[in-house]
């Protein structure tokens, strides 16, 4: 209902998902304006009063462009050790009860799948409704920042797949604003590795927690959780890898003089001077003392000078950058 009145009482300009279509229907609509002198400025750049510039060999990382991706990052890396604390708690605990000369994990009881082995458990006591209450918000506490984690990460993989495809615009086959989401998923690495990364993960930490009871003359006794030590490990370490993978992918700058815009759309709107279909993005123009970048349809255009620069279209008055 939200969303239904949401759509009654504000116009849509475009259902395209594509950062690029998105910014060219605000740019028509005049409801974003693009910056005069900027052509070589990137997404970071924005917080900065300077116009012209020069190329530069390499762009910002998405870490650096985007606040939100560090806060992102970030909380994969509490989630990674709240799940280290989790099973060194569930290991500690079953030592106070164990034998002293039993070990949590050997080679024996390390396993993939649960087996039977090396697992505390504890019971629930109250009435029906009392007991799967308590069940529903232990197992919400515990599974809501896994699930909110992974789903943020979502964020860095948008990010990097509009950056991809904005800098397919200095290739021979050029930008194409026009994009499937479905298709997406399938043919960008980053967007494959999570769509399997999520539901595989879940799955683990399913596999670390089992829900038990016990039936005595067909009466149910109080039911109990079971936490196997071996399988918390295993989840610790598969998201120990899902987030150095996502850390590295926000931390890799983009090379090249094609300034980052990681689907800003202030900064495409500054990036981006002729609108069409299928673009190509480079050196568009000589001047003194500021030369002209920006886009074509008209085939793939030269490299920019690495040695000249930039400020745009009718910049030619401007005082040179000392």
């Amino acid at each position: 209902m939200i969303a239904l009145s949401a759509m009654r009482a504000v116009k849509i300009l475009t259902w395209s998902s594509s950062p690029f279509d998105l910014t060219a229907a605000l740019v028509h609509h005049t409801q974003l304006t693009p910056a005069t002198l900027r052509c070589l400025r990137c997404v970071s750049d924005l917080d900065t009063c300077e116009g012209p510039a020069k190329p530069s060999e390499k762009q910002p990382s998405a870490w650096h462009a985007h606040p939100s991706i560090r806060k992102v990052v970030i909380f994969l890396w509490v989630i990674v050790a709240a799940c280290a604390g989790w099973a060194a708690l569930v290991m500690h605990i079953w030592h106070m009860w164990a034998d002293r000369f039993q070990f949590a994990l050997t080679t024996q009881t390390w396993s993939f799948l649960p087996n039977g082995d090396s697992y505390i458990t504890y019971g629930i006591s109250g009435g029906n409704l009392q007991v799967w209450t308590l069940l529903f918000v232990s197992m919400t506490l515990v599974q809501g920042p896994l699930t909110l984690g992974l789903h943020c990460s979502e964020l860095i993989s948008n990010v990097i797949r509009d950056e991809r495809q904005w800098r397919s615009a200095t290739g021979r086959k050029g930008l194409r604003t026009a994009m499937s989401p479905v298709k997406t998923i399938f043919t960008h690495p980053i967007c494959l590795v999570l769509f399997v990364a999520k539901p595989f993960l879940h799955w683990m930490f399913g596999l670390s927690f089992a829900v038990g009871n016990t039936a005595v003359d067909d009466q149910l006794l109080q039911p109990f959780i079971m936490m196997y030590i071996a399988q918390i490990w295993n989840l610790y370490i598969a998201l120990f890898i899902f987030a150095c993978f996502f850390t590295h992918v926000a931390l890799r700058r983009p090379r090249g003089p094609q300034p980052a815009a990681y689907g800003h759309l202030q900064t495409l709107a500054n990036l981006v001077d002729e609108w069409s279909p299928v673009m190509w993005w480079g050196h568009k123009k000589d001047g003194i003392p500021y030369c002209h970048a920006g886009t074509s349809d008209k085939g793939p255009l030269p490299d920019v000078k690495m040695d000249c620069v930039y400020a745009g279209s009718g910049a030619g008055s401007l005082v040179p950058l000392s």
